[in-house]
């Protein structure tokens, strides 16, 4: 595999609906129209989705690749603007539950990946299960995408106190999405900050409001990523800005910014807990 550093950023959100898999796609677009070779891991390992919001052909996905049958390359489809998608599978139990065997094997497949990556952006499960805290705690950014319910909120922060107390997370990027205003997105944080700053020894920074946007639905009706089908809509604007941001932010000093050492993290959850 390449030996280049990789930035690996984990898009989560505690809930579902709060529309994870759409800001991750369409940053992943934003970023690759900067220049950015991205690879966006659909790591919603039973209820993939990402080839789905994109109308794109999934011939094969991880489950042949932990199989044995293929490479991790041999899976891997195009989507717009040139970004890479690694498909999971989809209504499948099993593919929730791997062994350690398994994720050896996964890691196996990543140190093997030809193709060039700069940026590996990992879409999450809702929810707060093993594997979500484990591609959490493995990223160099966790991004956490939160909208302004009760149910949203009290996920996210769930979501941080568990990834801070249990797994030594002290930083998460917040975006605010489907706000009505930037001063409904600062009131979001601000109502998230107070929580977090009375119970949480953690530090939160506000790095998006992406304000709600007719053109976002009429997008995902057309399959596509709406930084594509209405580029200038406010919703693009806001994720554009977001991936100026996110090109900025450090590379990783050490290894952990190879593909092959993110993956190793996820085992040590595993490992730690004596399954291995």
């Amino acid at each position: 595999m390449n030996k280049q550093m990789v930035k690996v950023i984990s898009i989560t959100g505690g809930k579902g609906g709060v529309g994870k898999t759409n800001v991750t796609l369409n940053l992943a677009m934003a970023l690759a129209q900067m220049g950015k070779r991205v690879l966006v891991l659909d790591a919603d390992l039973g209820l993939a989705n990402c080839d789905v919001m994109l109308g794109l052909r999934v011939e094969k996905n991880l489950s042949h690749v932990l199989a044995g049958d293929v490479g991790l390359d041999d899976i891997i489809i195009d989507g717009p603007f040139g970004i890479k998608i690694i498909p999971a599978t989809s209504g499948s139990q099993n593919m929730t539950e791997l062994a350690p065997a398994e994720h050896a094997g996964l890691i196996r497949a990543f140190s093997e990946l030809k193709t060039p990556v700069d940026v590996l952006l990992v879409d999450t499960a809702a929810g707060i299960s093993d594997m979500v805290l484990s591609f959490s705690r493995a990223s160099q950014d966790v991004m956490v995408v939160v909208c302004d319910e009760p149910s949203s909120i009290t996920d996210a922060y769930a979501l941080m106190k568990i990834l801070s107390r249990d797994h030594g997370v002290e930083k998460f990027k917040i975006v605010a999405n489907m706000v009505r205003s930037l001063k409904e997105g600062q009131e979001l944080f601000a109502k998230l900050t107070r929580v977090t700053d009375r119970f949480l020894d953690i530090s939160l920074e506000l790095v998006a409001t992406i304000p709600y946007d007719e053109n976002v639905r009429k997008a995902a009706r057309k399959q596509k990523g709406f930084v594509e089908a209405f580029p200038k809509t406010p919703a693009s604007m806001a994720i554009k800005s977001l991936a100026l941001k996110a090109g900025k932010w450090p590379l990783p000093a050490t290894a952990s910014g190879h593909l092959e050492f993110f993956l190793e993290q996820l085992v040590q959850p595993q490992v730690d807990r004596g399954i291995a």
